[in-house]
């Protein structure tokens, strides 16, 4: 089969399209940032405060799988110790929702920027490049909301080392947690993409996941142990999702070897 030749690119040429990219991510970013700032009792009322109360649904839910998970108060009282204080936290907290709400074009705006070194038959993949990407990413951040963060505002909240200390968390420190929290679950869930990506390079193979798989199952728990509270059922619930993604990684890895074996290409 005749090798495709691809377009060749002066470096002005791959500066100015990385420009391009960052500019029109910016863009976005801002755009979805003002949305998030309008909408400010929603955001922070209805999604970021939410945690904070014992109705939350994600406790409720813990409360039907154990007793231990049940709780009935979170004795957190946020406070903001700057006057700016919360002006700032408006400010930042949209910045980082509009990077959220933005992601699935910041990753459009990525494909643009490869798909020139693609081949044709590569390109048509960007579509499904974007959705899955995207879809991943949505996952981890629901997960992270809705699993991670209770767990450990529910864990730290109630942590006490005496009774004559209450705590008045600095809004700044509370919000700073959640974020953290969320978009490292969206990253992580961006592992099955990571591995795809190695395994069309070479980096990575089936065989070499399979073997670690269990050095992998060890850093997943030991990153559970830290992420959760001290009981084996929240440490089971954060690492089955993640050790899902790992074997899905496996499974991509074999499929990316296969079709790589089976697309012979010779120079013409």
């Amino acid at each position: 089969m005749k090798q495709e030749e691809l377009p060749e690119f002066s470096i002005l040429e791959h500066l100015n399209d990385l420009r391009k990219m960052i500019l029109h991510s910016l863009v976005a970013v801002f755009l979805m940032a003002g949305v998030v700032f309008a909408a400010k009792n929603i955001v922070f009322d209805k999604i970021l405060f939410a945690p904070l109360r014992p109705d939350f649904i994600t406790y409720r839910l813990f409360c039907k799988i154990t007793d231990l998970l049940c709780i009935k108060k979170i004795p957190v009282t946020l406070i903001s110790r700057q006057l700016q204080g919360q002006f700032s936290v408006h400010l930042w907290t949209s910045v980082f929702g509009g990077l959220i709400l933005a992601f699935p074009y910041i990753i459009y705006e990525l494909w643009k920027f490869i798909s020139p070194a693609l081949y044709t038959e590569e390109k048509k993949t960007g579509m499904k490049f974007i959705f899955i990407t995207s879809l991943l990413f949505f996952i981890g951040i629901l997960f992270g909301y809705y699993i991670i963060t209770p767990l450990v505002i529910n864990f730290l909240g109630n942590y006490q080392i005496s009774e004559q200390v209450q705590n008045y968390v600095d809004i700044k420190s509370y919000l700073a947690n959640v974020r953290t929290t969320v978009l490292a679950n969206g990253l992580v869930f961006e592992l099955p993409v990571i591995i795809y990506f190695f395994a069309k390079m070479g980096l990575v193979t089936a065989d070499f996941l399979r073997r670690n798989r269990k050095y992998a199952v060890l850093v997943i728990l030991l990153i559970s142990a830290v992420i959760t509270p001290p009981d084996v059922v929240s440490q089971i619930i954060v690492s089955i999702p993640l050790i899902v993604l790992y074997e899905i990684s496996i499974f991509i890895a074999r499929w990316m070897e296969r079709k790589n074996s089976n697309t012979q290409i010779t120079p013409a």
